[in-house]
């Protein structure tokens, strides 16, 4: 039998034996092995390609042709499209269904469609044109439940959660009978109304190939191959076709460039999550191999080498990481192909199972590597351990390298320096791999940590100075067990810091033009008689509500103009629409009487609420219109305080715009008073006209990321599994000290608070030092996240809850797990 072959089945009987132990490292060496494989699975099977999405696009149609909007020059080519909406208007005219058929030759069967939305009330959902009951429709949308519509009704996805039967009422139309549930192949929770005749609201936005339009599907003689696109391009159609997604002459899928932020982060990723495995790991394996050390030395004594010994505790290694990954990896790839449809039901598509090998197994063999290197230290300490001293029964003697803290604390200033130099760079990349550089140098700097803190043992009490000093003396498993709590640790305040950091920049960058708790109603370009309708319903809709007038600015032509001005808020360059008013629109936006801006505003002076809007008393306006030339004003202005915190714009008076040339007309409402959730108010003033749109100001809703305390989690099962892994080898190790203290009478409390002070040294150690390196980094990372450009300050927030719960509530929670530990000793027969 080989040295391997009876190592692994020594390692195979020695993992079953101690089956706990053996557990807990799989665990360490699968759970991130899992995840990984996870979130590869998961992407891979939510990313639905060209081809995968062909059926749902061109249903059984040969091709998809979308009219591209009037002056639009388009382009497409294989790999992608370009598209000039500034050209000619005359350029690209309108075709009918006979001069496309023209186009692809005779025998040409076109299905018309359109997509855009439909109104529903006050909200805008995707609606679909099309009948689904024409065979070439077949595979676009799946039938669960009644029937395809026809005129006058519809069918929806199942998201809206409506029956056959029901009821969908559009904005100014009948309303329009669902008959059917249907489901798109690959997006469970899209929101859409299909049907042959829809009310489709009027497009408002930028046109783009995968964006709303018109156009057909079409059953073709032939297939329409990229030969044919230039021309359908030059006719204004923008084309999808069976033959250039699937032909010979497919777009080919380019390799994507050398990235270097990318390869340094998956780098920066890589060290860290074999550098937590290993440092978690290693206590653990320590303790297979202190437990073993006996039997060890046995074999080196009947003629085992020192190389046999190293390959029978990497073997541990071998077996446990080999088995955890494999287990890992399955299901990882089942969790992640049978995750994918429950996640798109929250947003997003799901295609067909994938798994993406290459990474998966790169990750495999990362797993494997990893047991390995945890296993390393306890195979370099068998094949060095004295065999003699270990079968008297004596602990080994510890040689210190004197040379290592030199080297740890290069790497740490080396780190600290390439984080300063990082945080000026754009992207939180560099600064994630400076961090990595000062974790490496506590790590090797942390068996000087130990010995200088094992110093502060005398002035503790008896218990607590026997667990520090025990500790000290037994490095290989506390400087671990140290190192993992202080990798953790740091890696988790400083993600806590970016992220809060990140959060209250958004926070602050958040501003509004009215107050919080204002509602707004206003109209476009309708006439007095609309205008008097609407506002006599306003007031019978919102009974007792105060409402204070706005107005609209018009020149000779009757042209509307916006009066804008740019300001730049949180160092983002942000756009404001001023309110025209009186002293009760002022009143409303500061949210008191101030005389002072009365006293302007009556002047004829305008009212601004940003600092930074205002140069040498002006306010810059730019006037602009979408049918008439564009102007710029300088007004006379004063600064004011609004009502919110967050609160910008500007109000002019009626005369400042009317000496400008403008005229001004009654066209906006406004009124301190909040919408209730159920609320109809839109729906009730767009009987009097459908140009009708209110705005409720609810002030900033956002939350802090609840990723912090998903952090928070893993660093409660990473820090106190780690933590009481290395307190289950100390207590082992301690058998000696407590038997004595038993035998002189100590009671079982003081056992467990020997013990337990372990648990507290090594987790509070390990995480008042990866305090310090956290918030170094997570202040470094606070820059490339919340910067916006140059001379943009950066925001920097600690979340002191989180905080002190990961550097605080831990150890104490790792010490009260430790408490728990079982410190009854067996009996011991003793010599006479």
């Amino acid at each position: 039998m080989s040295a391997v072959r009876a190592a692994l089945r020594i390692a195979r009987r020695s993992a079953w034996r101690a089956r706990g132990r053996s557990a807990l490292i799989m665990v360490m060496i699968g759970l991130p092995v899992l995840v990984i494989t996870a979130m590869l699975t998961l992407t891979e099977t939510m990313t639905v390609t060209p081809r995968e999405g062909l059926a749902a696009e061109l249903g059984a149609a040969d091709a998809r042709l979308v009219q591209v909007p009037a002056g639009t020059e388009l382009h497409q080519e294989q790999n992608g499209a370009s598209w000039n909406t500034g050209g000619d208007e005359a350029a690209v005219p309108r075709l009918g269904a006979a001069e496309v058929v023209a186009l692809l030759g005779p025998g040409t069967r076109l299905i018309p469609f359109s997509t855009g939305v439909l109104r529903l009330g006050a909200e805008r959902v995707d609606a679909l044109e099309i009948d689904l009951r024409d065979p070439v429709t077949r595979g676009m949308l799946t039938l669960s439940e009644g029937r395809f519509p026809a005129a006058r009704e519809v069918a929806v996805t199942r998201a809206f959660g409506l029956r056959p039967g029901d009821l969908l009422q559009p904005v100014g139309v009948a309303p329009l009978t669902v008959v059917g549930v249907v489901e798109h192949p690959h997006q469970p929770s899209l929101r859409q109304v299909v049907g042959p005749d829809l009310p489709l609201a009027p497009l408002d936005e930028f046109w783009s190939p995968d964006g709303r339009g018109t156009g057909w599907l079409a059953d073709t003689p032939k297939p329409v191959s990229w030969a044919d696109v230039p021309t359908l391009n030059r006719a204004g159609l923008f084309v999808t076709s069976r033959a250039m997604l699937t032909g010979p002459a497919a777009t080919p899928v380019r390799a994507s460039a050398f990235d270097v932020q990318a390869t340094v982060g998956i780098g920066a990723m890589v060290i860290m999550v074999v550098l937590e495995i290993v440092l978690l790991a290693g206590p653990a394996f320590a303790v297979g191999f202190r437990r073993r050390r006996r039997e060890l030395a046995e074999i080196a004594a009947q003629g085992g080498s020192a190389g046999q010994l190293r390959t029978i505790v990497l073997a541990d290694g071998l077996v446990l990481g080999g088995v955890a990954t494999l287990v890992a990896t399955v299901l990882g790839i089942g969790a992640g192909v049978l995750g994918a449809p429950v996640v798109a039901r929250w947003g997003g598509q799901v295609g067909p199972p994938g798994v993406p090998w290459s990474p998966v197994l790169s990750v495999a063999a990362l797993g494997l590597l990893t047991g390995l290197v945890a296993a390393l230290v306890p195979a370099v300490q068998a094949a060095r351990q004295n065999t003699a001293t270990v079968l008297a029964g004596r602990a080994p003697a510890v040689a210190d390298r004197p040379g290592w803290p030199l080297v740890g604390a290069a790497l740490v200033l080396a780190g600290l320096g390439a984080t300063v130099v990082a945080r000026r760079q754009p992207g939180s990349v560099w600064v994630l791999a400076s961090a990595v550089l000062v974790l490496l140098g506590l790590v090797v700097l942390t068996p000087w940590l130990v010995r200088c803190t094992g110093r502060l043992a005398a002035r503790l009490r008896l218990p607590l100075r026997v667990s520090v000093r025990d500790a000290v003396r037994h490095q290989s498993r506390t400087v671990s067990a140290v190192a993992a709590v202080i990798a953790v640790t740091a890696t988790v305040v400083a993600m806590g810091i970016g992220a809060y950091s990140e959060y209250m920049d958004r926070r602050n960058a958040y501003t509004s033009a009215r107050p919080t708790g204002m509602l707004a109603i206003w109209a476009g370009n309708i006439g007095d008689a609309a205008w008097n309708r609407l506002r006599a319903e306003t007031a019978r809709q919102l009974p007792g509500v105060p409402l204070v007038a706005g107005y609209h600015a018009k020149d000779a032509q009757g042209h509307r103009y916006a009066l804008r001005y740019t300001v730049r808020w949180n160092g983002i360059r942000t756009r404001r629409t001023v309110a025209i008013g009186d002293q009760a629109l002022l009143r409303l936006l500061q949210g008191r009487h101030d005389p002072q801006a009365a006293a302007a505003l009556a002047s004829g002076k305008a009212v601004v609420f940003d600092a930074a809007a205002l140069r040498d008393g002006k306010l810059a306006l730019r006037a602009s219109s979408t049918s008439a030339p564009a102007r710029k004003l300088d007004v006379p202005a004063v600064l004011a305080t609004p009502a919110d915190e967050h609160q910008g714009g500007a109000l002019l008076p009626r005369a400042l715009v009317e000496q400008a040339g403008f005229s001004t007309s009654e066209r906006q409402l406004y009124a301190m008073y909040r919408p209730p959730a159920d609320s109809t108010l839109w729906r009730d003033l767009a009987k009097a006209t459908s140009r009708v749109t209110i705005a409720s100001e609810e002030g900033y809703r956002n939350v802090p990321d609840p990723s912090l305390w998903g952090w928070l989690g893993g660093a409660l099962v990473l820090v106190v599994g780690g933590t009481l892994a290395a307190t289950r080898l100390a207590a082992a190790d301690m058998r000696p000290e407590r038997a004595t203290m038993m035998a002189i009478g100590a009671p079982p409390g003081m056992l467990r608070v020997v013990v337990a002070g372990q648990a507290l040294y090594i987790s509070g150690l390990g995480a008042l030092v990866g305090l310090a390196a956290g918030t170094v980094t997570g202040v470094a990372l606070s820059r490339p996240m919340t910067t916006h450009g140059a001379g943009d300050p950066a925001t920097i927030a600690i979340p002191w809850p989180f905080v002190l719960a990961v550097v605080v509530g831990l150890p104490v929670l790792a010490t009260a797990a430790a408490l728990l530990t079982r410190t009854r000793l067996p009996l011991a027969g003793r010599l006479r």
